[in-house]
């Protein structure tokens, strides 16, 4: 069974193994490490990073979807 893709939606590149056997100190560690490296990357880029998640989640308004029985052509 395959898993599930990772929450960027990546499915090709590196692939990262994670030992099954960590203690859960280990893996409260790493995750403690990925908590403070996206902390420090928010500080540095909160505006940019805001101003992508904004575009990202707006309708395309200058080249809407076509509606149904519109082929795109002007006739």
């Amino acid at each position: 069974m395959k898993p599930p893709p990772p929450p960027s939606g990546l499915t090709r590149g590196l692939t990262v193994l994670i030992p099954e056997d960590w203690t859960p100190e280990q893996a409260q560690a790493v995750v403690d490490v990925l908590d403070d490296l996206r902390e420090r990357i928010w500080a540095h880029y909160a505006l940019p990073l805001q101003a992508l998640y904004r575009q990202q989640r707006q309708p395309d308004a200058v080249n809407p979807p076509p509606t149904q029985g519109d082929s795109g052509e002007p006739f």
